[in-house]
């Protein structure tokens, strides 16, 4: 069973952890909260909260309003308003201590009057005009007129949801228990993506763009649902224009993240409309961040302009940008490639929530307040992750690869070296040696002729390891100078029907069986004597791992433009480390064995242009592979 990745495990905890610290929800009461469905609305001339009771007393200009149809006609493009809700007299058995509880309502000065005595004041001097209420009332201003004074520097005011009045202890809670929500939802993933880039200096440079990408995305998410919830306005107003400011440069970064992070899990490289989308988004955002500057430099002064270009404009490239994403994963899902389809899921529901709210909230004037985009964007997180968890599996799969390929390219190198080291030494070495081993032989050859019984036999003994040397010295010369003087198209089966003649009487001494399976058909180029030598030293040394009997199989094929030899037996076999070592100087798995026959057999192999493989089990013989270019038939 595969262990989970630890970011797979990072991410389902933060998934869990506001369900397991959101706060308890509250009994219900006997009496549920009282919602006003209905009130009076009208436009004020005065600008001023100090409005005068005459105000907001003059039965003139009132106009039936509910959640349905909050704000009627402005012909005059007035600022300010006034509401008027009439409270229900107090009731003993309902509420200890009523309260009143406006879920939404926009403005950025508000003033609350309960008959003639004001109870609510607050200003804003920043753009964020949402305002949640949650307003204890005193027995007196029960059964009296609410009125509302609303001031707004925007295009919106009013109320856009109904009202209630209910126990103040008892719903307080449950009314900001969303907005808590949010607060511990946002703050576990600010606190993951800063984690994450805190590790970003000790990833490798082909991680660090999808990295950084992924934690500024979860990063900005979280500040985004954290500075967009009305809590914080509401109960740190004096840090409010600090926290719209955040919310405006996480959108702006959010943006140019996602699309990064989109390039680089889909290869985006090779598709020019990502690029150039990419590349788009990141000089909108920064042209929006120029924007935000100015404003702050000058007061807010080109507020309008800088609306207009960071909600009207964003909200469309948005929306492009969202359908532009969509259209692609969705290319590549159809593909097959994997994480396409994960980011095709994840984006789906993001796209899905994200493009229906901007949807709907252009189409009511925007006077609707985004929620379920955080669902989406939390979604789509968890599908990051999961393709990042799956790049960075399949990039320490392709080390481990790459360290085994690395592993076996550095031991041919040691063997190539070998090589080179032991042709240089033979080629200078065996010359100068042979001749004089000549002589020697040739005047122990004579002694012999002129000796006695005894000594010739010990005279035998010195020709015989003499001969012994000169075939090692032989054998060094061939690796050493394996030249192919005289090359021909050279049909198999004849070469091999006189191996197997020569080997034949050695395999049955050793009670074993050479059997040739070699099509009449079947050419390469090369040279007969040794392409000879070369085979049997490969037979010879099958034989000699024959040791009850046994059968050596020798068959050949075409294929691919090569020819392909198969050399089996059913000896004892070798284990790992002794292949490995097959073709080395002086190793052999013989008693008397120098290895140099092999090592021969390998270098003949290479120079006619062929490869060798051996396979082998202990126990269960050994097979050689051996791979030659296939030749034309001579005419």
């Amino acid at each position: 069973m595969k262990a989970v990745p630890p970011i797979l495990t990072a991410c389902f905890i933060i998934f869990l952890i506001p369900f397991i610290l959101a706060p308890p929800s509250v009994s219900a009461d006997p009496v549920s909260m009282e919602p006003f469905g209905e009130w009076q609305f009208k436009w004020a001339t005065q600008h001023d909260t100090g409005s005068t009771s005459e105000e907001r007393n003059d039965p003139r200009g009132w106009i039936h309003a509910s959640a349905d149809n909050p704000v009627p006609e402005n012909p005059a493009n007035y600022t300010s308003a006034w509401i008027k809700i009439e409270l229900p007299p107090y009731r003993s058995s309902a509420w200890k201590q009523p309260g009143l509880f406006i879920d939404k309502l926009y403005g950025h000065k508000v003033n609350i009057y309960a008959g003639e005595r004001s109870i609510y004041e607050s200003e804003r001097h920043y753009s964020y005009d949402v305002f949640k209420i949650a307003l204890p009332l005193e027995q007196q201003d029960m059964g009296k007129a609410l009125y509302i004074k609303i001031v707004t520097y925007s295009d919106r005011i009013g109320l856009h949801q109904n009202i209630g009045i209910g126990e103040y202890q008892d719903e307080l809670i449950r009314f900001y228990k969303t907005d808590l929500f949010d607060l511990i939802l946002g703050g576990s993933l600010v606190f993951f993506g800063a984690m994450m880039l805190l590790c970003s200096p000790f990833l490798n440079k082909s991680q660090l763009a999808r990295w950084i990408s992924l934690s500024l995305v979860i990063f900005t998410t979280g500040t985004m649902i954290v500075t967009y919830s009305p809590f914080p306005y509401t109960f740190f107003g004096s840090y409010g224009k600090l926290c719209l400011t955040t919310f405006d440069l996480s959108l702006f970064v959010f943006l140019p993240s996602l699309a990064l992070f989109i390039e680089k899990a889909l290869d985006g490289a090779k598709v020019t409309v990502i690029v150039y989308m990419r590349k788009f988004i990141v000089a909108y955002s920064a042209f929006c961040i120029a924007l935000l500057l100015l404003n702050e430099i000058t007061g807010f002064k080109y507020i309008n302009i800088y609306y207009f270009f960071t909600l009207t404009v964003l909200g469309i490239v948005m929306l492009v940008q969202f359908l532009l994403l969509i259209s692609v994963s969705s290319l590549h899902a159809v593909r097959g490639n994997k994480d396409a389809i994960i980011l095709s899921t994840g984006f789906a529901l993001f796209a899905a929530t994200g493009i229906g709210e901007l949807i709907w909230f252009y189409a009511h004037a925007k006077n609707y307040e985004l929620y379920l985009w955080k669902w989406g964007v939390l979604c789509f997180v968890i599908a990051f992750i999961v393709i990042l968890s799956r790049r960075f599996a399949r990039d320490h799969e392709q080390i481990v690869n790459h360290t085994k390929e690395l592993e076996l390219y550095n031991s041919r190198l040691q063997r190539h070296e070998k090589m080179e080291i032991l042709s240089e030494l033979a080629a200078s070495v065996a010359h100068e040696v042979r001749n004089p081993l000549q002589v020697t032989r040739g005047f122990l050859q004579l002694l012999r002729e002129t000796s006695e019984d005894k000594p010739k036999k010990y005279l035998g003994f010195a020709l015989d390891e003499l001969d012994r040397a000169s075939g090692i010295i032989t054998d060094f010369l061939t690796f050493a100078k394996p030249q192919l003087d005289d090359v021909s198209v050279l049909r198999l089966s004849d070469e091999f029907e006189h191996i197997q003649g020569i080997l034949a009487p050695m395999a049955n001494i050793q009670g074993g069986e050479i059997r040739v399976q070699i099509p009449d058909d079947v050419y390469i180029s090369g040279n007969s004597s040794k392409l000879k030598q070369a085979f049997v030293n490969i037979v010879k040394n099958s034989i000699e791992a024959l040791e009850n009997g046994g059968t050596i199989e020798i068959w050949a094929y075409p294929g691919n433009g090569e020819i392909v030899i198969h050399v089996k037996d059913t000896g004892g076999g070798m284990d790992e480390n002794e292949l490995s070592r097959l073709g080395e100087p002086y190793f052999s798995s013989k008693t008397k064995g120098t290895g140099l026959g092999l090592m021969v057999t390998f270098r003949i192999i290479e120079v006619m242009q062929g490869k060798i493989e051996f396979k082998s089990k202990k126990g269960a013989g050994t097979e050689a592979i051996i791979r030659f270019p296939s030749a034309a038939a001579p005419e």
